[in-house]
């Protein structure tokens, strides 16, 4: 499964310096607007402690975490909806992400300059939801006008899509993001060939300073706040010291960490956030060759979770012998699962637990 969050927000916010820390690219970013041009992909493993407590109880010749792909999207600016600053270009790429992360500066750093020349959380997150506001508006527009003719023709599914764009249209107008109206599996299906960008789950991240690592300061209390209102998730993060934690040998990580006071890096918890915010769960498959932990959505059933795999696995599906990581804990290994009665036998109709450890029977 393949899914991307887009990394958005104004120029020299810090979304470059996070991107790089997040998938240890270590790149220097120059410091001036519009310094990324074409979109940075990077791939993320998500942090999981439960794959080398899978691998006491079972050998293994390697593991392979499940992943994100994260997307560096260059800096949005006012009036990126009508073009400005390459906006179209960019705004394209955040149509092709499952999910926003909008990084806003909390940080009052001397030597990075602001785009707007001063720090003011709420007129940066506003500027941003605008534009991608705005953006939308456009599609839907544009959209109405293709449906608007069929509908006037009488075409019954026309002036049922009609109806719906008509309700993301005055929302949009208001300047109101489509993730905080309630809309129905249909109507969903009818938004989602347009790709639209304010439907998208959105995680703010307030980039702060080395001074406030728990953003309680009043700048990220002000995007604390804002996420709260909307309904979105919330995650403080210093880009400069996630990026010169990347920037050191592992061994002297855990170091680096306490003397800021931290038990883990800050980009573990973004990373868990995003899955999260995604939807996405984790099963894992445990042999000789490896054990590999595989992202499906959170409701997924046995099949669906095997066809990840592979997608004939789905078709031929027959049953699943499933136990938990807390059982292999309990038990140590699988044989004394067996025998102590806690290996489930499940069918096609079974939904997959968070933590599954799953063998699939798949006929051929």
């Amino acid at each position: 499964m393949s899914v991307a969050c887009g990394i958005v927000g104004l120029p020299n916010v810090g979304k470059s310096t996070i991107f790089n820390a997040i998938t240890a690219a270590g790149a220097e970013s120059a410091n001036y607007p519009f310094c990324t041009i074409e979109p940075n992909v990077g791939v993320v493993d998500v942090p999981d402690p439960r794959l080398e407590v899978i691998h006491k109880y079972i050998t293994t010749d390697r593991i392979v975490p499940a992943s994100l792909k994260i997307v560096d999207i260059a800096g949005l600016v006012k009036g990126a909806s009508k073009g400005e600053g390459l906006g179209n270009k960019f705004l394209g790429n955040v149509k092709e992400s499952d999910a926003i992360l909008h990084v806003v500066r909390c940080f009052a750093k001397g030597d990075v300059i602001h785009v707007n020349g001063s720090v003011d959380p709420k007129r940066d997150i506003e500027i941003i939801d605008i534009e991608l506001a705005l953006a939308d508006l456009d599609t839907v527009t544009r959209a109405l006008e293709r449906v608007g003719k069929k509908a006037r023709a009488a075409d019954k599914e026309a002036l049922a899509q009609k109806v719906v764009m008509e309700k993301a249209q005055a929302a949009l107008e208001q300047g109101t993001a489509l993730r905080a109206l309630t809309w129905t599996k249909q109507e969903l299906e009818v938004l989602r060939p347009l790709f639209l960008i304010t439907i998208k789950p959105v995680l703010y991240v307030a980039n702060v300073g080395d001074d406030d690592l728990e953003g309680q300061g009043p700048l990220p209390q002000i995007v604390r706040e804002h996420a709260k209102a909307t309904g979105a998730d919330f995650v403080p993060l210093c880009g400069d010291i996630e990026g010169e934690l990347m920037k050191l040998p592992p061994d002297e990580r855990a170091s680096f960490l306490s003397d800021f006071g931290l038990k883990e890096p800050g980009l573990n918890r973004l990373i868990r956030e995003a899955y999260h915010l995604l939807g996405l769960q984790t099963y894992y498959t445990a042999g000789k060759i490896e054990i590999r932990a595989w992202t499906i959505h959170k409701g997924d059933t046995g099949p669906v979770a095997a066809g990840v795999i592979h997608t004939d696995f789905e078709k031929g599906y027959v049953r699943a012998e499933v136990y938990s990581v807390d059982d292999l804990v309990q038990y140590k290994s699988e044989a004394a699962i067996k025998a102590a009665g806690k290996m489930r036998v499940e069918g096609r109709d079974y939904v997959m637990r968070e933590g599954d450890v799953a063998h699939f029977l798949i006929s051929k």
